[in-house]
């Protein structure tokens, strides 16, 4: 993995463009399609952000769909746009150094990771003895944490404009101070919320020690078209052998490779298959 660039000063937005793109217009689009709900319907409106924003309660309990929407439900103008506005920020620039499909699936696997993460502290909370909260996990804060902590491992001397006032740090110490907000928070009512959020930083983490250069959706592809290759060969060579059965029951004998193709054996035989 290519470690961080010549130290710069980030205090412009970056290129608009692919994997940046997808993951701010999904994210726009969700907003706007639960605002124009909620002024058609809100009380079925409210009962679809139930069922789709993250509750670890009712995630062990069989709604495992959760994970992979809640990021999508966006509350609130301000907090939307912020939000949106972090994410084309640290995803566009993390885009300039990576390919689309990497940073999808670095953004992805730390919205899971958030999940996981405010999972396993609501189940084990009557172990570790307190009462959790019942909580509901919305937005996209464990997927744009997870890219400034991938911002601070990888690129951790750039330096970003604390807008709006005129102060510059590195990334490294602005994850840093992001982490110690969350871990103080994980002493408050909000140890969920905060546990979560350091899980999704954790999980990207892991996805840039152990996920593949281009990314998981091209591993995946990969994988798969390697299987489906091997069960095409897999016909082939069964295909033939009914084929070598057959011949060999017509007095002539035949033998074909995994392509098909026929074997050359004795020139001289009179039997084989021309």
């Amino acid at each position: 993995m290519t470690m961080s660039p010549s130290s710069t000063i980030s205090l412009t937005f970056p290129d608009f463009r692919g994997a940046t793109r997808r993951l701010v217009l999904w994210n726009l689009a969700a907003f706007f399609i639960l605002l124009i709900a909620s002024l058609a319907s809100p009380v079925r409106t409210n009962h679809a952000i139930d069922l789709l924003a993250f509750d670890p309660g009712a995630f062990l309990h069989g709604r495992l769909w959760q994970p992979f929407t809640y990021s999508l439900i966006q509350i609130g103008l301000l907090s939307t746009l912020l939000n949106l506005l972090c994410l084309w920020f640290f995803a566009g620039f993390l885009e300039n150094y990576h390919t689309s499909s990497w940073i999808t699936g670095l953004y992805v696997t730390s919205v899971l990771g958030t999940a996981a993460a405010a999972a396993a502290i609501y189940a084990a909370a009557p172990t570790l003895g307190y009462q959790a909260a019942a909580i509901q996990l919305s937005g996209c804060f464990g997927g744009i944490f997870g890219l400034l902590v991938t911002i601070g491992y990888l690129y951790g001397d750039v330096q970003f404009m604390l807008f709006p006032l005129p102060v510059r740090i590195k990334a490294r110490y602005l994850v840093a101070i992001f982490a110690l907000i969350s871990i103080a928070s994980l002493f408050g009512s909000e140890r969920i919320y905060a546990f979560a959020e350091l899980g999704g930083g954790l999980f990207a983490l892991l996805y840039i020690q152990l996920a593949p250069r281009r990314g998981l959706h091209f591993a995946l592809s990969e994988k798969w078209f390697g299987l489906r290759n091997r069960f095409y060969r897999w016909k082939r060579r069964r295909a033939g052998r009914k084929f070598e059965v057959y011949m060999r029951s017509q007095g002539r004998n035949v033998h074909l490779d995994s392509r098909g193709r026929q074997i050359e054996d004795d020139p001289d035989d009179k039997t084989r298959w021309n």
